[in-house]
Protein backbone atom coordinates (compact mmCIF):
# COMPACT_ATOMS: atom_id res chain seq x y z
CA UNK A 1 0.00 0.00 0.00
CA UNK A 2 2.58 2.53 0.44
CA UNK A 3 3.88 1.58 -2.71
CA UNK A 4 0.95 2.15 -4.45
CA UNK A 5 -0.06 5.54 -2.18
CA UNK A 6 2.87 6.97 -3.50
CA UNK A 7 3.62 6.09 -6.91
CA UNK A 8 0.11 5.05 -8.51
CA UNK A 9 -2.56 6.53 -6.35
CA UNK A 10 -2.26 9.83 -5.53
CA UNK A 11 -1.27 10.58 -8.83
CA UNK A 12 -4.63 9.77 -10.36
CA UNK A 13 -6.83 12.55 -11.67
CA UNK A 14 -10.75 12.81 -10.72
CA UNK A 15 -13.15 11.22 -12.85
CA UNK A 16 -10.49 9.13 -14.71
CA UNK A 17 -9.86 6.50 -11.66
CA UNK A 18 -12.69 4.96 -9.19
CA UNK A 19 -10.49 4.39 -6.34
CA UNK A 20 -13.71 2.26 -4.46
CA UNK A 21 -13.67 0.00 -7.51
CA UNK A 22 -9.68 -0.61 -7.13
CA UNK A 23 -10.09 -0.90 -3.64
CA UNK A 24 -12.96 -3.57 -3.79
CA UNK A 25 -10.31 -5.79 -6.10
CA UNK A 26 -7.62 -5.40 -3.83
CA UNK A 27 -10.25 -6.54 -1.01
CA UNK A 28 -11.64 -9.30 -3.50
CA UNK A 29 -8.01 -10.66 -3.92
CA UNK A 30 -6.57 -10.23 -0.27
CA UNK A 31 -9.88 -11.27 1.85
CA UNK A 32 -10.56 -14.53 0.15
CA UNK A 33 -7.03 -16.32 1.80
CA UNK A 34 -6.93 -14.42 4.91
CA UNK A 35 -10.19 -13.09 6.00
CA UNK A 36 -12.60 -16.00 7.79
CA UNK A 37 -15.79 -14.36 9.60
CA UNK A 38 -15.88 -15.76 13.04
CA UNK A 39 -19.61 -16.93 12.74
CA UNK A 40 -22.84 -15.87 10.70
CA UNK A 41 -24.38 -13.59 13.96
CA UNK A 42 -20.90 -11.29 13.81
CA UNK A 43 -21.33 -7.74 14.65
CA UNK A 44 -20.26 -6.65 11.15
CA UNK A 45 -20.96 -8.16 7.50
CA UNK A 46 -18.77 -8.55 5.17
CA UNK A 47 -19.20 -5.56 3.75
CA UNK A 48 -18.75 -3.79 6.52
CA UNK A 49 -15.64 -5.73 6.63
CA UNK A 50 -14.76 -4.37 3.20
CA UNK A 51 -15.04 -0.62 4.36
CA UNK A 52 -13.05 -1.11 7.84
CA UNK A 53 -10.15 -2.87 5.56
CA UNK A 54 -10.38 0.65 3.56
CA UNK A 55 -9.72 2.69 6.49
CA UNK A 56 -7.20 0.79 8.09
CA UNK A 57 -5.52 1.05 4.83
CA UNK A 58 -5.47 4.87 5.44
CA UNK A 59 -4.65 4.87 8.91
CA UNK A 60 -1.84 2.67 8.81
CA UNK A 61 1.72 3.62 8.74
CA UNK A 62 3.43 3.42 5.53
CA UNK A 63 5.70 0.59 5.99
CA UNK A 64 5.71 -2.85 5.30
CA UNK A 65 4.21 -5.47 6.79
CA UNK A 66 1.35 -2.79 6.94
CA UNK A 67 -0.23 -1.84 10.78
CA UNK A 68 -2.23 -0.10 12.96
CA UNK A 69 -1.09 1.76 16.08
CA UNK A 70 -3.19 1.50 19.42
CA UNK A 71 -3.89 5.63 18.95
CA UNK A 72 -5.27 4.86 15.37
CA UNK A 73 -7.68 1.92 16.51
CA UNK A 74 -9.00 4.05 19.66
CA UNK A 75 -9.29 7.22 17.02
CA UNK A 76 -11.25 5.20 14.54
CA UNK A 77 -13.91 4.37 17.24
CA UNK A 78 -14.38 7.13 18.62
CA UNK A 79 -14.98 8.69 15.07
CA UNK A 80 -17.45 5.36 14.64
CA UNK A 81 -19.43 6.12 18.03
CA UNK A 82 -19.59 10.22 17.23
CA UNK A 83 -21.16 9.60 13.83
CA UNK A 84 -24.02 7.33 15.72
CA UNK A 85 -24.44 9.93 18.59
CA UNK A 86 -22.88 7.59 21.22
CA UNK A 87 -19.54 8.27 23.49
CA UNK A 88 -16.84 5.45 23.45
CA UNK A 89 -16.38 4.59 26.96
CA UNK A 90 -14.12 1.54 26.52
CA UNK A 91 -10.73 3.26 25.92
CA UNK A 92 -9.21 1.92 28.96
CA UNK A 93 -10.05 -1.86 27.94
CA UNK A 94 -8.37 -1.49 24.91
CA UNK A 95 -5.24 0.06 26.43
CA UNK A 96 -5.19 -2.89 28.83
CA UNK A 97 -6.10 -5.82 26.43
CA UNK A 98 -2.55 -4.11 24.10
CA UNK A 99 -0.97 -4.23 27.01
CA UNK A 100 -1.67 -8.14 28.46
CA UNK A 101 -0.61 -9.10 24.73
CA UNK A 102 3.02 -8.47 24.60
CA UNK A 103 3.46 -9.99 20.89
CA UNK A 104 0.36 -7.31 19.93
CA UNK A 105 3.58 -4.47 20.85
CA UNK A 106 1.34 -1.44 20.26
CA UNK A 107 0.14 -2.41 16.57
CA UNK A 108 -2.51 -4.99 15.05
CA UNK A 109 -2.94 -6.12 11.75
CA UNK A 110 -5.72 -5.85 9.09
CA UNK A 111 -6.87 -9.60 9.53
CA UNK A 112 -6.20 -8.89 13.97
CA UNK A 113 -8.05 -5.61 13.52
CA UNK A 114 -11.15 -7.02 11.53
CA UNK A 115 -11.15 -9.86 14.47
CA UNK A 116 -10.80 -7.23 16.89
CA UNK A 117 -14.16 -5.07 15.64
CA UNK A 118 -16.21 -8.87 15.33
CA UNK A 119 -15.47 -9.80 18.77
CA UNK A 120 -17.85 -6.89 19.84
CA UNK A 121 -15.82 -6.37 22.84
CA UNK A 122 -15.07 -2.36 22.86
CA UNK A 123 -18.30 -2.16 20.64
CA UNK A 124 -20.76 -3.69 23.19
CA UNK A 125 -22.83 -0.53 23.58
CA UNK A 126 -23.84 0.03 20.07
CA UNK A 127 -26.01 -2.17 17.96
CA UNK A 128 -25.37 -3.97 14.47
CA UNK A 129 -27.68 -1.39 12.38
CA UNK A 130 -25.75 1.90 14.26
CA UNK A 131 -22.25 0.31 14.06
CA UNK A 132 -22.95 -0.33 10.41
CA UNK A 133 -24.10 3.54 9.68
CA UNK A 134 -21.31 4.40 11.61
CA UNK A 135 -18.40 2.71 9.60
CA UNK A 136 -20.46 3.98 6.53
CA UNK A 137 -20.24 7.60 7.91
CA UNK A 138 -16.29 7.71 8.66
CA UNK A 139 -16.28 5.64 5.57
CA UNK A 140 -17.70 8.21 3.30
CA UNK A 141 -15.18 10.80 5.28
CA UNK A 142 -12.14 9.62 5.90
CA UNK A 143 -11.75 7.20 2.42
CA UNK A 144 -14.55 9.06 -0.32
CA UNK A 145 -13.21 12.63 1.28
CA UNK A 146 -17.43 13.32 1.84
CA UNK A 147 -17.37 16.39 3.62
CA UNK A 148 -21.27 16.88 3.82
CA UNK A 149 -24.15 15.16 2.26
CA UNK A 150 -27.65 15.20 2.12
CA UNK A 151 -30.99 16.33 0.32
CA UNK A 152 -31.89 19.50 -1.27
CA UNK A 153 -34.09 20.90 -3.39
CA UNK A 154 -32.08 22.45 -6.89
CA UNK A 155 -33.05 24.94 -9.27
CA UNK A 156 -33.35 23.51 -13.32
CA UNK A 157 -30.95 25.25 -15.64
CA UNK A 158 -32.92 24.77 -18.51
CA UNK A 159 -36.58 23.65 -16.94
CA UNK A 160 -37.02 26.57 -13.99
CA UNK A 161 -38.34 23.80 -11.81
CA UNK A 162 -37.27 22.67 -8.74
CA UNK A 163 -36.32 18.87 -7.99
CA UNK A 164 -35.18 17.31 -5.09
CA UNK A 165 -31.91 15.64 -5.25
CA UNK A 166 -28.89 14.10 -2.76
CA UNK A 167 -26.06 16.00 -2.99
CA UNK A 168 -22.80 14.56 -1.82
CA UNK A 169 -19.63 17.37 -1.77
CA UNK A 170 -16.27 16.03 -1.80
CA UNK A 171 -12.91 18.33 -1.78
CA UNK A 172 -13.10 19.54 -5.52
CA UNK A 173 -16.84 18.68 -6.58
CA UNK A 174 -20.46 18.82 -5.50
CA UNK A 175 -22.13 15.78 -6.98
CA UNK A 176 -26.23 15.16 -6.94
CA UNK A 177 -27.99 12.40 -7.44
CA UNK A 178 -31.68 11.05 -7.79
CA UNK A 179 -31.13 9.73 -4.45
CA UNK A 180 -29.25 8.20 -1.44
CA UNK A 181 -28.60 4.82 -2.85
CA UNK A 182 -25.97 6.57 -5.66
CA UNK A 183 -27.18 4.50 -8.34
CA UNK A 184 -28.53 7.46 -10.74
CA UNK A 185 -25.90 10.26 -10.71
CA UNK A 186 -27.82 14.03 -12.75
CA UNK A 187 -25.00 16.18 -12.40
CA UNK A 188 -21.84 17.52 -10.59
CA UNK A 189 -20.47 20.75 -9.69
CA UNK A 190 -17.20 21.57 -9.92
CA UNK A 191 -15.04 23.83 -7.57
CA UNK A 192 -12.18 25.91 -7.83
CA UNK A 193 -10.61 28.78 -6.47
CA UNK A 194 -13.36 31.58 -8.69
CA UNK A 195 -15.97 30.24 -7.17
CA UNK A 196 -18.41 31.36 -4.25
CA UNK A 197 -21.12 30.59 -2.66
CA UNK A 198 -23.78 32.88 -0.55
CA UNK A 199 -26.91 33.57 0.96
CA UNK A 200 -29.95 34.30 -0.88
CA UNK A 201 -33.01 36.28 0.13
CA UNK A 202 -36.64 33.42 0.30
CA UNK A 203 -38.69 33.85 -3.16
CA UNK A 204 -41.13 31.65 -4.72
CA UNK A 205 -42.20 30.37 -1.93
CA UNK A 206 -38.91 28.78 -1.39
CA UNK A 207 -37.05 29.15 1.99
CA UNK A 208 -32.92 28.72 3.16
CA UNK A 209 -32.04 29.93 -0.40
CA UNK A 210 -28.38 30.02 -1.77
CA UNK A 211 -25.94 30.33 -4.47
CA UNK A 212 -22.91 28.43 -5.90
CA UNK A 213 -21.71 30.41 -8.84
CA UNK A 214 -18.59 28.94 -10.74
CA UNK A 215 -17.05 30.25 -13.67
CA UNK A 216 -19.53 28.89 -15.80
CA UNK A 217 -23.01 28.85 -14.67
CA UNK A 218 -24.81 29.58 -11.34
CA UNK A 219 -26.97 27.19 -8.96
CA UNK A 220 -29.58 27.92 -6.70
CA UNK A 221 -29.82 25.53 -4.13
CA UNK A 222 -32.67 25.03 -0.98
CA UNK A 223 -32.37 23.82 2.16
CA UNK A 224 -34.09 22.20 4.81
CA UNK A 225 -33.87 24.83 7.17
CA UNK A 226 -31.66 27.69 8.36
CA UNK A 227 -28.88 25.61 10.13
CA UNK A 228 -28.80 23.18 6.94
CA UNK A 229 -28.12 26.15 5.04
CA UNK A 230 -25.31 27.51 6.93
CA UNK A 231 -23.70 23.43 7.19
CA UNK A 232 -24.05 23.46 3.48
CA UNK A 233 -22.50 26.89 2.94
CA UNK A 234 -19.85 26.46 5.47
CA UNK A 235 -18.74 23.18 4.28
CA UNK A 236 -18.50 24.17 0.35
CA UNK A 237 -16.50 27.63 1.45
CA UNK A 238 -14.06 25.03 3.13
CA UNK A 239 -13.65 23.25 0.29
CA UNK A 240 -13.07 26.28 -1.87
CA UNK A 241 -10.26 27.75 0.28
CA UNK A 242 -8.75 24.36 0.12
CA UNK A 243 -8.59 24.66 -3.86
CA UNK A 244 -7.59 27.86 -3.29
CA UNK A 245 -5.07 27.27 -0.85
CA UNK A 246 -4.03 23.68 -2.34
CA UNK A 247 -4.38 22.07 0.59
CA UNK A 248 -5.44 18.52 1.63
CA UNK A 249 -8.66 18.11 3.48
CA UNK A 250 -8.85 18.39 7.23
CA UNK A 251 -9.04 14.33 7.90
CA UNK A 252 -5.73 14.03 5.60
CA UNK A 253 -3.79 16.65 7.76
CA UNK A 254 -4.74 15.78 10.89
CA UNK A 255 -3.83 11.98 9.97
CA UNK A 256 -0.22 13.41 8.97
CA UNK A 257 0.14 15.81 12.21
CA UNK A 258 -0.68 12.16 13.98
CA UNK A 259 1.49 10.34 12.46
CA UNK A 260 3.97 13.53 12.66
CA UNK A 261 3.67 13.39 16.08
CA UNK A 262 4.25 9.48 16.55
CA UNK A 263 7.28 9.82 15.11
CA UNK A 264 8.21 12.59 17.22
CA UNK A 265 7.37 10.92 20.46
CA UNK A 266 9.04 7.54 19.04
CA UNK A 267 11.85 10.01 18.24
CA UNK A 268 12.07 11.02 21.71
CA UNK A 269 11.60 7.95 23.11
CA UNK A 270 14.49 6.67 21.00
CA UNK A 271 16.92 9.82 22.57
CA UNK A 272 15.18 8.66 26.41
CA UNK A 273 16.42 5.19 25.76
CA UNK A 274 19.85 6.62 24.21
CA UNK A 275 20.18 9.00 27.29
CA UNK A 276 19.46 6.56 29.77
CA UNK A 277 22.17 4.07 28.25
CA UNK A 278 24.57 6.84 28.74
CA UNK A 279 23.58 7.27 32.07
CA UNK A 280 23.88 3.64 32.66
CA UNK A 281 27.64 3.86 30.76
CA UNK A 282 28.73 7.04 33.08
CA UNK A 283 27.34 5.46 36.11
CA UNK A 284 29.16 2.05 35.73
CA UNK A 285 32.54 4.61 34.60
CA UNK A 286 32.22 6.44 38.07
CA UNK A 287 32.08 3.17 39.67
CA UNK A 288 35.10 2.21 38.61
CA UNK A 289 36.51 5.85 39.04
CA UNK A 290 35.74 5.32 42.69
CA UNK A 291 37.47 1.52 43.09
CA UNK A 292 40.01 3.28 41.70
CA UNK A 293 39.81 6.49 44.22
CA UNK A 294 39.48 4.04 47.05
CA UNK A 295 42.48 2.15 46.63
CA UNK A 296 44.74 5.49 46.09
CA UNK A 297 43.23 6.94 49.49
CA UNK A 298 44.14 3.83 51.37
CA UNK A 299 47.75 4.24 49.41
CA UNK A 300 46.96 7.70 50.70
CA UNK A 301 46.49 7.39 53.99
CA UNK A 302 49.38 4.72 54.38
CA UNK A 303 51.66 7.35 53.30
CA UNK A 304 50.26 10.25 55.24
CA UNK A 305 50.52 8.25 58.84
CA UNK A 306 54.76 7.53 57.98
CA UNK A 307 54.40 11.52 57.22
CA UNK A 308 52.67 12.45 59.94
CA UNK A 309 55.13 10.76 62.14
CA UNK A 310 58.32 12.39 60.57
CA UNK A 311 56.17 15.36 60.86
CA UNK A 312 55.69 14.89 64.81
CA UNK A 313 59.04 14.70 65.60
CA UNK A 314 60.09 18.24 63.17
CA UNK A 315 56.99 19.88 65.05
CA UNK A 316 58.75 19.12 68.78
CA UNK A 317 62.16 20.36 67.01
CA UNK A 318 60.87 23.53 65.72
CA UNK A 319 58.63 24.11 69.02
CA UNK A 320 61.70 24.37 71.23
CA UNK A 321 63.14 26.21 68.59
CA UNK A 322 60.25 28.79 68.82
CA UNK A 323 60.50 28.38 72.52
CA UNK A 324 63.84 29.62 72.44
CA UNK A 325 62.80 32.85 69.39
CA UNK A 326 59.76 33.50 71.79
CA UNK A 327 62.48 34.60 75.01
CA UNK A 328 64.00 37.03 72.59
CA UNK A 329 61.27 38.00 70.82
CA UNK A 330 59.99 38.77 74.93
CA UNK A 331 62.60 40.99 75.23
CA UNK A 332 62.89 42.82 71.96
CA UNK A 333 59.25 43.45 72.86
CA UNK A 334 60.04 44.94 76.19
CA UNK A 335 62.93 47.13 74.44
CA UNK A 336 60.25 48.82 71.42
CA UNK A 337 57.49 48.97 74.56
CA UNK A 338 59.94 51.91 75.85
CA UNK A 339 60.52 52.97 71.76
CA UNK A 340 56.85 53.22 71.48
CA UNK A 341 56.37 54.97 75.10
CA UNK A 342 59.55 57.47 74.00
CA UNK A 343 58.07 57.71 70.22
CA UNK A 344 54.44 58.79 72.02
CA UNK A 345 55.64 61.60 74.22
CA UNK A 346 57.29 62.89 71.27
CA UNK A 347 53.95 62.59 69.31
CA UNK A 348 52.35 64.43 71.88
CA UNK A 349 54.91 67.38 71.75
CA UNK A 350 54.48 67.76 67.99
CA UNK A 351 50.55 67.27 68.15
CA UNK A 352 50.46 70.41 70.83
CA UNK A 353 52.66 72.11 68.59
CA UNK A 354 51.41 71.45 65.16
CA UNK A 355 47.63 72.78 66.82
CA UNK A 356 49.43 75.89 67.92
CA UNK A 357 50.52 76.93 64.39
CA UNK A 358 47.10 75.95 63.10
CA UNK A 359 46.00 78.30 65.70
CA UNK A 360 48.53 81.12 64.00
CA UNK A 361 48.15 80.49 60.61
CA UNK A 362 43.91 80.95 61.06
CA UNK A 363 44.61 83.98 62.63
CA UNK A 364 47.08 84.84 59.73
CA UNK A 365 44.48 84.02 57.29
CA UNK A 366 41.34 86.00 58.94
CA UNK A 367 44.14 89.16 59.03
CA UNK A 368 44.98 88.41 55.41
CA UNK A 369 40.92 88.48 54.68
CA UNK A 370 40.55 91.23 56.27
CA UNK A 371 43.50 93.59 54.80
CA UNK A 372 42.04 92.13 51.76
CA UNK A 373 38.38 93.17 52.24
CA UNK A 374 39.89 96.57 53.30
CA UNK A 375 41.90 97.31 50.11
CA UNK A 376 38.63 96.55 48.08
CA UNK A 377 36.93 99.19 50.29
CA UNK A 378 39.43 101.46 49.33
CA UNK A 379 39.35 100.85 45.89
CA UNK A 380 35.85 101.05 45.72
CA UNK A 381 36.06 104.10 47.22
CA UNK A 382 38.68 105.48 45.02
CA UNK A 383 36.59 104.72 42.00
CA UNK A 384 33.81 106.02 43.53
CA UNK A 385 36.16 109.52 44.47
CA UNK A 386 37.46 109.55 41.23
CA UNK A 387 33.76 109.27 39.20
CA UNK A 388 32.46 111.95 41.98
CA UNK A 389 35.41 114.12 40.66
CA UNK A 390 34.80 113.41 37.20
CA UNK A 391 30.84 114.33 37.35
CA UNK A 392 32.19 117.56 39.50
CA UNK A 393 34.29 118.38 36.38
CA UNK A 394 31.60 117.85 33.75
CA UNK A 395 29.21 119.76 36.02
CA UNK A 396 31.98 122.40 36.00
CA UNK A 397 32.48 122.90 32.77
CA UNK A 398 28.65 123.26 32.21
CA UNK A 399 28.05 125.91 34.39
CA UNK A 400 31.05 127.68 32.94
CA UNK A 401 29.67 127.57 29.64
CA UNK A 402 26.10 128.35 30.92
CA UNK A 403 28.02 131.90 32.42
CA UNK A 404 30.35 132.17 29.42
CA UNK A 405 26.21 132.65 27.68
CA UNK A 406 24.69 134.32 30.65
CA UNK A 407 27.79 136.80 30.07
CA UNK A 408 27.09 136.95 26.09
CA UNK A 409 23.47 137.34 26.26
CA UNK A 410 24.23 140.41 29.07
CA UNK A 411 26.38 142.12 26.82
CA UNK A 412 24.02 141.78 23.77
CA UNK A 413 21.23 143.44 26.02
CA UNK A 414 23.41 146.05 26.79
CA UNK A 415 24.14 146.91 23.03
CA UNK A 416 20.66 146.57 22.29
CA UNK A 417 19.94 148.94 24.91
CA UNK A 418 22.40 150.98 23.60
CA UNK A 419 20.89 151.25 20.22
CA UNK A 420 17.17 151.65 21.30
CA UNK A 421 18.42 155.20 23.40
CA UNK A 422 20.29 156.39 20.22
CA UNK A 423 17.37 155.44 18.31
CA UNK A 424 14.91 156.74 20.40
CA UNK A 425 17.04 160.11 20.54
CA UNK A 426 17.00 160.41 16.99
CA UNK A 427 12.91 160.08 17.20
CA UNK A 428 12.96 162.11 19.79
CA UNK A 429 14.62 164.95 17.63
CA UNK A 430 12.40 164.22 14.82
CA UNK A 431 9.52 164.57 16.75
CA UNK A 432 10.80 168.25 18.49
CA UNK A 433 11.62 168.97 14.74
CA UNK A 434 7.84 167.92 13.35
CA UNK A 435 6.68 170.11 16.48
CA UNK A 436 8.43 172.68 15.47
CA UNK A 437 7.04 172.39 11.36
CA UNK A 438 3.51 171.99 12.66
CA UNK A 439 3.75 175.17 15.03
CA UNK A 440 5.19 176.99 11.77
CA UNK A 441 2.58 175.36 9.53
CA UNK A 442 -0.24 176.43 12.01
CA UNK A 443 1.09 180.21 12.26
CA UNK A 444 1.37 179.92 9.11
CA UNK A 445 -2.13 178.99 8.59
CA UNK A 446 -3.83 181.28 11.13
CA UNK A 447 -2.06 184.60 9.69
CA UNK A 448 -2.51 183.90 5.98
CA UNK A 449 -6.13 181.48 6.52
CA UNK A 450 -6.25 180.92 2.76
CA UNK A 451 -9.50 179.30 2.18
CA UNK A 452 -8.43 178.43 -0.94
CA UNK A 453 -8.75 174.82 -1.65
CA UNK A 454 -5.44 173.91 -3.32
CA UNK A 455 -3.70 174.79 -0.50
CA UNK A 456 -6.20 173.11 1.92
CA UNK A 457 -5.30 169.90 -0.07
CA UNK A 458 -1.46 170.71 0.56
CA UNK A 459 -1.84 170.87 3.96
CA UNK A 460 -3.65 167.39 4.60
CA UNK A 461 -1.16 166.14 2.58
CA UNK A 462 1.57 166.90 4.54
CA UNK A 463 0.40 165.82 7.77
CA UNK A 464 -0.16 162.63 6.03
CA UNK A 465 3.15 162.08 5.33
CA UNK A 466 4.19 163.51 8.55
CA UNK A 467 1.73 160.82 10.41
CA UNK A 468 3.09 158.07 7.79
CA UNK A 469 7.15 159.11 8.70
CA UNK A 470 5.62 158.50 12.64
CA UNK A 471 4.38 155.31 11.99
CA UNK A 472 7.48 154.49 10.63
CA UNK A 473 9.84 155.34 13.73
CA UNK A 474 6.84 153.75 15.89
CA UNK A 475 7.26 150.21 13.74
CA UNK A 476 11.30 150.75 14.06
CA UNK A 477 10.88 151.36 17.65
CA UNK A 478 8.61 148.20 18.12
CA UNK A 479 11.15 146.05 16.55
CA UNK A 480 14.44 147.66 18.72
CA UNK A 481 12.80 146.96 21.93
CA UNK A 482 11.75 142.98 21.16
CA UNK A 483 13.30 140.96 24.56
CA UNK A 484 15.69 138.87 23.73
CA UNK A 485 16.20 135.97 25.86
CA UNK A 486 19.63 133.87 25.87
CA UNK A 487 18.52 130.80 23.52
CA UNK A 488 17.40 133.26 21.28
CA UNK A 489 20.31 132.39 18.89
CA UNK A 490 19.09 128.84 18.64
CA UNK A 491 15.54 129.81 18.19
CA UNK A 492 14.86 128.34 21.34
CA UNK A 493 14.29 128.83 25.39
CA UNK A 494 15.97 126.96 28.07
CA UNK A 495 14.06 126.35 30.85
CA UNK A 496 16.32 126.01 33.28
CA UNK A 497 20.31 125.84 33.64
CA UNK A 498 22.68 122.40 34.80
CA UNK A 499 24.95 122.70 36.94
CA UNK A 500 27.98 120.48 38.53
CA UNK A 501 25.19 120.09 41.56
CA UNK A 502 22.36 118.96 38.93
CA UNK A 503 19.43 120.90 37.94
CA UNK A 504 18.93 124.44 38.83
CA UNK A 505 22.03 123.58 41.42
CA UNK A 506 22.71 127.26 41.52
CA UNK A 507 24.05 129.44 45.16
CA UNK A 508 21.53 131.86 46.53
CA UNK A 509 22.89 134.87 45.24
CA UNK A 510 22.55 133.05 41.33
CA UNK A 511 19.12 132.47 42.53
CA UNK A 512 18.55 135.91 43.73
CA UNK A 513 19.73 137.71 40.27
CA UNK A 514 18.08 135.07 37.95
CA UNK A 515 14.67 135.85 40.03
CA UNK A 516 15.70 139.98 39.33
CA UNK A 517 15.96 139.09 35.88
CA UNK A 518 13.31 137.23 35.23
CA UNK A 519 10.97 140.12 36.64
CA UNK A 520 12.41 142.24 34.63
CA UNK A 521 11.25 140.48 31.85
CA UNK A 522 7.44 140.02 32.72
CA UNK A 523 8.09 144.07 32.93
CA UNK A 524 9.49 144.59 29.66
CA UNK A 525 6.47 142.44 28.46
CA UNK A 526 4.12 143.95 30.31
CA UNK A 527 5.32 147.16 29.14
CA UNK A 528 5.70 146.32 25.65
CA UNK A 529 2.11 144.82 25.79
CA UNK A 530 0.42 147.85 27.01
CA UNK A 531 2.67 150.17 24.74
CA UNK A 532 1.34 148.12 21.63
CA UNK A 533 -2.33 148.45 23.15
CA UNK A 534 -1.90 152.23 23.42
CA UNK A 535 -0.05 152.34 19.76
CA UNK A 536 -3.12 150.59 18.49
CA UNK A 537 -5.31 152.56 20.20
CA UNK A 538 -3.76 155.83 19.29
CA UNK A 539 -3.16 155.01 15.71
CA UNK A 540 -6.62 156.29 14.83
CA UNK A 541 -5.41 159.58 16.53
CA UNK A 542 -1.76 160.05 15.01
CA UNK A 543 -3.48 162.34 12.11
CA UNK A 544 -4.39 164.76 14.86
CA UNK A 545 -1.00 166.39 15.99
CA UNK A 546 -2.58 166.98 19.27
CA UNK A 547 -1.39 163.99 21.13
CA UNK A 548 2.53 164.26 20.56
CA UNK A 549 2.98 164.94 23.68
CA UNK A 550 1.52 161.56 25.21
CA UNK A 551 3.18 159.73 22.38
CA UNK A 552 6.50 161.05 23.50
CA UNK A 553 5.79 159.89 26.81
CA UNK A 554 4.93 156.25 25.68
CA UNK A 555 8.22 156.42 24.10
CA UNK A 556 10.39 157.57 27.19
CA UNK A 557 8.56 155.12 29.26
CA UNK A 558 9.46 152.44 27.38
CA UNK A 559 12.57 153.31 26.97
CA UNK A 560 13.03 153.61 31.07
CA UNK A 561 11.74 150.12 31.36
CA UNK A 562 14.10 148.46 28.92
CA UNK A 563 17.12 146.87 30.86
Amino acid sequence: MPYLNQYILDKVQVGNFVKETFNELCWTLTAHKNYKPLSCQSLICEREAFKLWCLFNFLSEDKYPLVMVQEEVAYLLRKVFTAIGQEWLHEGELRDHFGQNPSLDGVVTVWQFLELMESGRFTKSASKESFALGIQSVYEELVLDVMQKGYMWKKGYVRRNWNERWFVLKACVLIYYVNEDLKEKKGEIHLNKDSTVEALQDKDGRRCLFCIKTTSRTYELSASDTKRRQEWVESITTAICLQAENKLPMHKEQRVKRREQRQQAAQKRKEEEQRLVELQQEKEKQLRELERLRQAQEEAQAIQHNKECQWMLQQKEKQQALQRQLCEAQKEKHHLQLEVEQRELEVGANRQRIQELEMIQGGLEQALEAEIQARTNEQAARSMQASLLQEEEEKLRELMRVKSEQTLNLQLKWETKQQRDKQAQDLQRAVEELRVSRQYHKQDLDVRKLPDHAQLWAAKMKRRQASRCVKQWNVQLNRLIQPISPGATQNKQRSDVLSHRGEGAFPSMDLSRMGFHQKMQEKIHGSVGSTQALEESSGSESDDYENIEEYLKLVSLRGSVLP
